[in-house]
């Protein structure tokens, strides 16, 4: 009858004490493997794997994970998933050279996420990604407010590239600030420029009215922000 909480189950099981040393061994070589084929793949950072590249780490990786602990599985099948599958990587990276529309099937291809300070609808709805995360990236390369950026391009690989505009040309945008700093409203508490928190356009609004917006239909809104980019 199995125990509750029985310290040799839970640590060791059925297997000697000796087995621990045989899972470092088991460990060092799968660190070895996934290595070696980070290094012969040529990539540089993690934030540079493509879809199909994230695929073969994972399966590596997988089989990487059991090998180092599973006493029953033993080390040289995992040689031959690392050499498989890094002549399928290799394979698969020649014929995308070979072929664009296969490079763009596999890879995906840029989209323009931000244009002239407003966002691309049609981009943003098409993507697995929040307005929340855009708005963590565009932060983190300090981006107050949408009018700030001429142009942001998500690329391949998750990260984001943004084209600022000169100082003198910034335009009143839509704050990228976290709730607490930006108050959402349905009717403004007094006249002013205000911009959609949906897709980011700027409006004169009157005091305590309901608008809605007349690129998006969106009827929330948010104080425009016209401040210069810090750099």
């Amino acid at each position: 009858m199995m125990t509750s909480f029985d310290p040799a189950r839970m640590f060791l099981k059925d297997l000697p004490v000796a087995f621990l040393g045989e899972v470092a061994l088991r460990s060092a070589f799968a660190y070895v493997v996934v290595f070696l084929f980070l290094k012969f793949s040529g990539r540089r950072g993690i934030r540079q794997l493509s879809l199909f590249e994230l695929v073969v780490i994972l399966t590596l990786g997988s089989a990487a994970g059991d090998v180092s602990i599973y006493e029953d599985v033993p080390m040289l099948p995992v040689a031959m998933v690392f050499l498989t599958l890094l002549a399928l990587y290799r394979v698969t990276t020649y014929a995308m050279a070979r072929s664009k529309r296969l490079e763009r099937w596999m890879d995906g291809k840029p989209v323009t996420v931000i244009e002239d300070g407003l966002y691309k609808l049609e981009s943003l709805e098409g993507l697995n990604m929040s307005s929340s995360e855009l708005f963590m990236e565009l932060r983190q390369r300090g981006v107050e407010h949408l009018g700030q950026v001429r142009l942001a391009i998500l690329e391949i690989d998750g990260d984001v590239s943004l084209y600022f505009f000169e100082p003198q040309d910034v335009r009143p945008g839509l704050s990228v600030l976290p709730p607490p700093h930006r108050r959402v409203v349905t009717e403004p508490p007094s006249p002013g420029l205000y911009c959609c928190v949906r897709c980011g356009a700027p409006a004169e609004l009157h005091a305590m009215a309901t608008a809605r917006c007349p690129r998006c239909g969106n009827g929330t809104w948010t104080t425009a922000l016209t401040c210069e980019r810090v750099q």
